[in-house]
């Protein structure tokens, strides 16, 4: 058991440093391709404000990752969970050796899934939990995208008569804040929902029940906070150009437009809710919203498809490969 232990906290630092690596970038990514911070400067106020996000939050988004799917049965469900990080990291470093934003939510989530189900049979899944997930693809692929476009059609609508020069010194200090709040939302969600495996993996280590609600002990909140700025530093700028350059080129008040929309929707779920939302869907829906709210053309729709493809293939691709993952560590061990 404590061998298994150690090789799922692994696995689940692993698993936050991918999201760091190829999640997080897209919290920073319109900041730094309207270029009112550089990558190295975006990626410091990205830490700090992920830190923030995860420690003022609560951890109602982390209790429910926490009890999506039951695993507490069976000789060491330990297993299960190691599988399931072991899938997202496949999935998330495939996707992002082509430059593609996958979404670490939905690959947590449905890896989490298989590997439950695999493991505990069709008794593992929790349909009320699951609910929240669906409330979440719908919120961050619907809200964010009409949100970000009504609100940049404002915004362009309050600033049309501000002179271009005057306007952008105006944004480039609103971005600063906007981006400051992104990174802070991308913390209060991406950072519980691993904080939440964490936490399950020491509690079926020790043979204690899920509560419905957690408590993360602020050792556990610094540990991934290191680990997921880590992994931004060290491949965030592939994913940072696919999002902020190649799909959609934003002037700096859409990019203000589109980090408020964005952050302003990751916080009300998490703290009203607990519905855990994507990162990349709702950033990649709220910037092709603001840049639609200009010209349409303006968004790069076929880099936009491609990106939507990989978001709907996740959610199946994790989920088996979390299962096919589980099947195999039973075999093994």
């Amino acid at each position: 058991m404590n061998l298994a232990l150690f090789f799922a906290l692994i696995l689940v630092c692993a698993s936050i440093f991918v999201n760091g690596w190829t999640d997080a970038p897209n919290a920073i990514a319109t900041v730094v391709s309207t270029r009112v911070l550089s990558p190295r400067a975006a990626i410091v106020l990205a830490t700090i404000f992920n830190l923030v996000g995860i420690m003022c939050f609560g951890s109602a988004v982390a209790s429910t990752i926490a009890n999506l799917v039951d695993v507490g049965t069976g000789n060491n469900p330990l297993i299960a969970i190691c599988a399931a990080q072991l899938s997202i990291v496949i999935w998330s470093v495939s996707a992002w050796k082509f430059g593609i934003p996958t979404s670490e939510s939905h690959a947590l989530i449905a890896g989490l899934m298989g590997s439950g189900i695999a493991y505990n049979g069709l008794s593992a899944f929790k349909v009320n939990e699951f609910n929240k997930v669906l409330w979440g693809i719908v919120i961050s692929t619907f809200v964010g995208f009409f949100a970000a476009y009504i609100v940049t059609k404002i915004v362009g609508f309050l600033f049309r008569r501000v002179k271009r020069a005057k306007a952008n010194k105006i944004f480039s200090i609103g971005q600063i804040f906007s981006a400051a709040l992104m990174a802070t939302s991308h913390g209060a969600q991406d950072g519980q929902k691993f904080m939440g495996v964490f936490v399950l993996v020491i509690l079926l280590a020790r043979n204690q029940p899920v509560p419905d609600s957690i408590h993360i002990d602020y050792w556990i909140m610094f540990l991934c906070s290191i680990v997921m700025a880590i992994g931004t530093s060290i491949g965030g700028y592939r994913i940072i150009k696919t999002m902020g350059v190649d799909m959609v080129k934003l002037e700096k008040y859409q990019g203000f437009s589109a980090e408020i929309v964005a952050s302003l929707c990751m916080l009300i779920t998490t703290v009203k809710s607990g519905i855990p939302l994507s990162t990349t869907n709702t950033k990649g829906t709220a910037m092709m919203g603001a840049g639609a709210a200009r010209r349409f053309s303006d968004v790069n729709w076929g880099i936009a498809k491609e990106m939507v493809i990989a978001w709907i293939l996740t959610f199946p691709a994790c989920l088996i490969l979390g299962y096919a993952m589980t099947k195999l560590f039973i075999l093994i061990f």
